[in-house]
């Protein structure tokens, strides 16, 4: 919106055409997104307390959990309001792949916030049946991809690419499809099930988008791409400033979700972040990359698939509880200490994801 503004008073002084560059619109988006959540956090939360709005607690979860029965939950509303007003501001609203992440962003909200609404309707933690849920998931999903697949211009919008490897390009056709689909569906369940201790999903995701606002930028600049030996897909640098949006909005609701939480994130908070770095993975081509830097999200969901099938198959857990962060409650690991060890391997991860760009 103000990008529009700031074009036509260039006409009239040039010195508003410095907005035209991603890198300050990234800053003012991080700093935005910053300030919204921070002011809008303290009503929302009053509001949903109002509302009666507290996280059921399951009674197979850890003891140590049933003291936060009562803390307001769907405060992942905050962040896309945060993130909302960023992008209205300072995003490019002419581009394509701003909106193909928005509105996958939101979709996936929507669904998350159906999944809250019932669980706090019916004051147990069930909320939406697993496979309606998944039915919209993956509907939407779809959708985006055949979006996607039917813009690509280029051999390199739709082909897998190896990090590490220097002009390597896997050509997939119709399996681009597929491929986006599970990212999308994965990512959006990878962060949702992170999500059970006081901002042990909301840090890692804000590293993440991090992580992959750099490889938007570099990915929309053709000397940069060429330079570092990685696909070249006009636009997409855009969605900089939609990850920065993530960062600064993430900053703002840790503020008040941060040990001992005042409020939590919710479903429609999670599946909409973690739909969010699964589509801007795969519009700027770093699907293997997001896996990468993304590790923790990836541990959490395998905990939970092993844990499943040792369970079916001999009867026996492979962990004490699952996803893998109760178990290192178990064992004795106090919350905070979880969190900030998660948090550390999480930055790890994203350097050597980050490195992945030289590296090759």
């Amino acid at each position: 919106m103000l990008l529009i503004l700031f074009e036509w008073l260039e006409k009239y002084y040039s010195a508003f055409g410095v907005f035209r560059y991603l890198t300050l619109r990234a800053m003012l988006g991080v700093m935005t997104a910053l300030l919204v959540a921070l002011w809008v956090g303290p009503g929302m939360i009053r509001l949903l307390q109002a509302f009666k709005a507290g996280q059921p607690i399951r009674s197979d979860g850890p003891q140590s959990h049933l003291s936060k029965a009562g803390t307001p939950t769907m405060g992942g509303a905050l962040i896309l309001v945060a993130i909302a007003v960023a992008m209205l501001l300072w995003g490019d609203l002419g581009n394509r792949y701003v909106w193909i992440a928005l509105l996958t962003t939101f979709g996936f909200g929507l669904i998350g916030f159906a999944d809250d609404y019932l669980k706090l309707s019916k004051r147990n933690s069930r909320g939406l049946a697993s496979r309606y849920k998944y039915f919209w998931q993956s509907l939407i999903a779809l959708v985006v991809a055949v979006v996607l697949f039917s813009i690509a211009k280029t051999p390199q919008e739709t082909g897998l690419i190896l990090p590490l490897f220097k002009d390597v390009l896997i050509p997939l056709g119709f399996g681009y499809i597929l491929l986006t689909y599970f990212v999308i569906v994965g990512s959006s369940n990878a962060v949702n099930l992170t999500d059970g201790l006081d901002g042990l999903a909301i840090m890692p995701t804000v590293l993440v988008a991090g992580g992959l606002a750099v490889f938007a930028y570099v990915t929309g600049n053709a000397k940069f791409a060429l330079y570092l030996g990685i696909p070249y897909v006009p636009g997409v640098g855009e969605l900089a400033v939609f990850c920065s949006a993530i960062v600064g909005a993430g900053l703002g609701f840790l503020w008040f979700n941060s040990y001992p939480a005042q409020v939590f994130m919710g479903d429609v908070g999670a599946l909409a972040l973690g739909a969010a770095l699964g589509v801007v993975a795969v519009m700027v081509r770093q699907e293997i990359v997001l896996f990468i830097m993304g590790g923790i999200f990836v541990l959490e969901t395998v905990s939970v698939i092993l844990q499943v099938a040792s369970f079916k198959l001999t009867g026996k857990r492979i962990f004490r509880m699952a996803p893998i962060h109760h178990h290192f409650e178990l064992k004795g690991w106090p919350e905070p200490k979880v969190i900030v060890r998660f948090w550390i391997i999480t930055v790890i991860l994203v350097l050597i994801g980050l490195a992945t760009l030289k590296v090759r």
